[in-house]
Order: structure tokens, then C-alpha cells, then sequence
């Protein structure tokens, strides 16, 4: 247990292989939880894979398990960050959507590469529209230079996003204000109040009932906007493991409804011409959030997921390259995403 919290300090949560920050079957209130999922079997797709194997492969169902290690144990052996690679063999960087060229050369755009399996046996096929076009590693590090690239992800303060370059940022403490996030310097206090990702939170001052947590984001450039910035909580009560997903930004003048959650930011995606509009969402986005449901006596993590606006996945771009239809199972559209490491509480 002390070893694998010493030596996986982060962990992979995407790539083009699917994505594993969690799954609708083990996270249901989650309307954001299933995507680019790939659950038809193991890799050699020689056998089913089954309800009880799902929970030991996503990051969040991991984060929390290691919350009731550390209750039982002592150590908590998935206190990681996340982060994003292409598990790609093509020597190329190429996570967007727009610039997909696959896992390995026989996987580069064409006309069929969407209806070509990707791995097959007697037993079924991943097809090639399945493979993702994911993602990449951020560090905030002090300097770009290897040792401190390598001090940023020992310490966690990274992030995962499935291709998209947002930058995001996420602090945790008990006394951040809407004057820190507003400043257009909210990095200076958040080190100086508090905690990065991949921290934990500082001891309790008195009269402070419940910690706050800082959040906010800056679209790619040439990507498209944002949607929301999310607070994803789990926790451990001395006997179940918990979650909650929070909003606690977006764009646009929505309102959350009756069960707390905002709709839809909406789709301008022509799949025709493979080609979205940056007319809804925003190009930064932030917040500044204080649990409701906190309880002192309970583990708890907390890590910010932030989505863009839907914009065409990389099958809707080969067709409209190459003039072939999409596969009917294939989404049209995509809403990138990045995932923080999280911040952790732990009672005294």
C-alpha cells in the first residue's frame, strides 16, 4: 500500500483506448459519466466484461476506495493525480479532434479507417470509429525544465484533458472570496490561502465550518468554448463510499432546475461541413464554491472537471474529408473535457 502511494503519484485517466474517469452504470446521477466509454470486453475482446469487474477500472471509483483504505489501513494507496496520453505509436502529438492520426500507422486517416476493426477475434471487434482522440498531460510547474516538470507531477499539481489546451486552475482552502477569483491574479491566492490540486487542505482554522475551493479555466484558443467548470466530490462515511457532482460555473444565462443540475449548454455542431460555432459557451470561466454537505468527521476529495461546448468529433471529420457516412453508432459531436488532479481532506 505505502509502495503504490509512493511510486504512481499520478495515473492515466485517458487516451485513445477510452476514457476512465468514471461510468454510468457506477455513477447514474452523473450525466457527463459516459464518455468515450469502452466497456464491450477486454482488449482481446475474448470475453464479456462484467458488472463487478467495471469498479476496479475507473479513477473515481479508485479515489474512493482509497478513502476507506486510509480509514482501514492507515495509507491511502490511490491518492493520485490525473493525467491524459495518447498511448498513440506514431511519434505524434495529435490529441484534437481535428488532427486525429490513430494509434499506429495503420490507423492514419482514410476512407475506411472508421469501418476497420480495431482489434477482432472470434468473439466481436472494437471498430475503428471507437478509438478516442485522447489526450494530453498538464503540469503547472515553477520552471520548463525536466526537474521541475518531474517536482510538479511527484506533487500531483497536474491535470488530464481528453486533446483540448484549456488551462485550468484549482485551489482549495477555507477562506477564498469572490475578490481572490476576480483579481486577474487568482493563482497568487490560492497558493497564498490554500492548496493546489493534488494538495491537501491545511488544518481547519477556528470558526470555519466548511473549506472552500477555488476554479477556473481558459478555452483553447483555437478550441471551442466553455460549458461548465464541475466540482466532483467523494467521500467515505465510516461505512459506504459517496459521490456528488456540482456545478459550479457555466456560461450563458441558465439556471440550475429542480434537482440542482443546468441544462444542456446546447450543440451549434454542422456535421455536414464538420464545423461548430463559438456563439454559446464562454472563453473563460470561473467560480468560487463552499461544500454544503460537509461533514469534519468524514474522508472526503475533491477534483474540478471542466467541459467545452459539444464540437465535431474526429469521425465526423474523416467523413466529411473523405465523403464517407458516419457509422451510425458514432456520435456526431464530442465535449472535450479535463479533469484536475483532486485536493484531499482528512480529519484530524
Amino acid at each position: 500500500v505505502t509502495q503504490r502511494a509512493k511510486w504512481e503519484p499520478i495515473y492515466e485517466v485517458t487516451q485513445i483506448k477510452g476514457d476512465g474517469e468514471a461510468h454510468p452504470f457506477l455513477s447514474p446521477n452523473d450525466e457527463f459519466a459516459d464518455y468515450e466509454t469502452w466497456d464491450i470486453g477486454n482488449l482481446d475482446v475474448s470475453e464479456a466484461k462484467t458488472d463487478a469487474m467495471l469498479s476496479g477500472e475507473y479513477a473515481r471509483e479508485a479515489l474512493k476506495r482509497g478513502l476507506e483504505l486510509e480509514a482501514k489501513l492507515g495509507t491511502n494507496p490511490y491518492k493520485f493525480g490525473m493525467i491524459g496520453s495518447t498511448d498513440s505509436h506514431t511519434s505524434l502529438a495529435t490529441a484534437q479532434e481535428n488532427n486525429f492520426w490513430g494509434k499506429h500507422s495503420g490507423a492514419e486517416p482514410s476512407p475506411t479507417r472508421m469501418t476497420h476493426p480495431f482489434m477482432a477475434n472470434e468473439n466481436g471487434a472494437i471498430m475503428g470509429w471507437q478509438m478516442v482522440a485522447s489526450g494530453l498531460a498538464a503540469v503547472w510547474a515553477k520552471e520548463n525544465t525536466r526537474e521541475a516538470l518531474f517536482d510538479a507531477m511527484e506533487r500531483k499539481e497536474v491535470y488530464a484533458t481528453t486533446g483540448s489546451r484549456m488551462a485550468v486552475r484549482f485551489f482549495g482552502g477555507w477562506d477564498f472570496s469572490d475578490e481572490d477569483l476576480n483579481n486577474r491574479e487568482p493563482a497568487f491566492a490560492g497558493y497564498e490561502k490554500g492548496v493546489p490540486m493534488g494538495g491537501d487542505l491545511p488544518a481547519n482554522p477556528a470558526g470555519k465550518k466548511a473549506p472552500s475551493f477555488m476554479a477556473f479555466a481558459l478555452r483553447d484558443p483555437i478550441g471551442g468554448n466553455l460549458d461548465r467548470i464541475q466540482i466532483v466530490k467523494g467521500w467515505y462515511d465510516g461505512e459506504k463510499q459517496h459521490e456528488k457532482v456540482y456545478d459550479v460555473a457555466w456560461s450563458g444565462e441558465r439556471k440550475p432546475g429542480a434537482d440542482g443540475k443546468v441544462p444542456a449548454v446546447g450543440n451549434t455542431v454542422d456535421a455536414k461541413t464538420a464545423s461548430w460555432t463559438n456563439t454559446i459557451g464562454a472563453s473563460e470561466l470561473g467560480g468560487v464554491w463552499t461544500d454544503p454537505d460537509f461533514d469534519p468527521q468524514q474522508r472526503a476529495f475533491y477534483y474540478a472537471r471542466v467541459l467545452e461546448i459539444p464540437t465535431p468529433r474526429w469521425s465526423t471529420y474523416d467523413a466529411f474529408r473523405f465523403g464517407v457516412p458516419i457509422p451510425d453508432e458514432a456520435p456526431v459531436s464530442t465535449q472535450d473535457r479535463a479533469y484536475t488532479a483532486p485536493i484531499w481532506y482528512t480529519p484530524k
